[in-house]
């Protein structure tokens, strides 16, 4: 086992890396600095203060860091730049919180002089992936300790056994037989896995949703709203300028009152096994259709479709733990030199579980209505045109059905 002095760990004050903690203490028996990231998950993070004071953290070693604003800024509005989806459906919620947390432990790793990072993901995981190639990629002598594949804690019982003998307080559901889901949460997303749903074919219980509600409970009349976009990145909502983290908050709220954003997916993990699992992204849901409305009318084709061919590889970057590569930042360069001109505003109409594009206007538009309308173009397009252009594309194929009739 390497030496270790001191290690910064990704710290959510749960049960897991609760025990985690007390473990890296009794195993490494070194100086435990907890890094504690605020991404819009809604909940209280003073606990997590006080859970690792309590387990002998020094105050100066506890990091809670607001990463809101960087978060949906620097990875979220990028990455959306691009319309990535992994798999034609995934938002890549969990997925582009992780590169950030990476940053950020590094970051303080450097601050502290830590000669180590550790974080709470199993060994079947994708984020232990994501975590350590971020790592890797930030602070390339970095030495990273993944407790779930060094340590025997691999049942449920021994983990709670852990914890009470650690002194380390074990909430009700815990001890009732733990929680329904495992969750993950931020300003882009809601993501839940496991227990009830590691059975494909189980239908989600309704219960489980927490920033939507049910298509059919949503209101009985649509709510239009208006997205204003600037080279890329939505910049307001209905004509008032918000910041990035407040203008995600607010299609969240928007969306989840309209039931807009659920999705139950069978993915393929990185590591090469199928996972289920569902997702609440309302707020990327509206801005998915509304990004891709806005280029509509203000892209050329040929870029248009070069970026929808290069949009699934971006997305596995992403989905894989890339975002720190440099095949994922030269992407980035072309992705955002499209977006020069991708400004204006587009209309969209929420209602029972759906986000229609309903108009998008741009000061920037290649939409050209003299040279497309069905009425009288004064010239502006000659149809005779079109002949040889037919002509000119159908050659090749011509050849060969000739080809073919003579050596019947």
């Amino acid at each position: 086992m390497r030496d270790v002095k001191k290690v910064v760990l990704a710290y959510s004050g749960g049960l897991d890396t609760s025990v985690i903690l007390k473990w890296l203490q009794d195993t490494y028996h070194c100086e435990v600095i907890t890094f504690t990231a605020d991404l819009g998950q809604g909940e209280e993070l003073e606990p997590a203060r006080q859970k690792a004071l309590k387990l002998g953290i020094r105050p100066q070693n506890i990091f809670i860091d607001d990463l809101r604003e960087e978060f949906v800024r620097d990875f979220v509005f990028p990455m959306f730049r691009a319309n990535a989806l992994y798999e034609g459906e995934y938002l890549l919620g969990t997925s582009i919180a992780r590169p950030l947390i990476a940053k950020r432990l590094v970051e303080i790793a450097r601050q502290t002089g830590a000669d180590a990072v550790s974080h709470g993901a199993t060994g079947k995981g994708n984020d232990q992936v994501r975590f350590e190639l971020g790592a890797y990629a930030l602070l390339p002598r970095v030495h990273v300790i993944a407790p779930w594949r060094e340590w025997d804690l691999q049942s449920r019982e021994k983990l709670l056994q852990y914890a009470e003998n650690a002194g380390i307080d074990i909430d009700m559901k815990h001890k009732q037989g733990g929680a329904p889901y495992s969750m993950d949460a931020n300003l882009l997303h809601i993501s839940y896995e496991g227990r009830h749903l590691e059975d494909p074919a189980a239908e989600a219980e309704e219960s489980m949703w927490r920033r939507t509600v049910s298509p059919e409970k949503a209101p009985d009349q649509p709510e239009y709203i208006q997205i204003g976009f600037e080279k890329g990145d939505p910049v307001s909502v209905n004509g008032k300028a918000l910041s990035p983290a407040a203008l995600l908050t607010e299609l969240n709220r928007l969306g989840g009152k309209h039931g807009i954003g659920r999705l139950d997916l069978v993915e393929n993990r990185y590591v090469g096994m199928k996972s289920r699992g569902c997702y609440e992204t309302p707020s990327g849901t509206i801005l998915l259709s509304a990004h891709r409305a806005m280029e509509s009318i203000t892209l050329d084709r040929e870029v248009a479709h070069l970026k929808d061919d290069l949009m699934p590889r971006y997305a596995t970057m992403i989905y894989n733990g890339y975002w720190w590569s440099p095949e994922r930042v030269a992407l980035q360069t072309l992705i955002d030199h499209t977006q020069e001109h991708v400004s204006g505003a587009v209309r969209m109409k929420l209602y029972k579980g759906s986000a229609a594009v309903m108009g998008r206007e741009s000061a920037d538009s290649l939409f050209d209505a003299n040279v497309v309308t069905f009425e009288d173009d004064a010239g502006a397009y000659d149809q005779k045109d079109a002949s040889g252009f037919i002509r000119l594309n159908a050659l090749r194929m011509r050849i060969a059905a000739s080809k073919r009739e003579k050596t019947g």
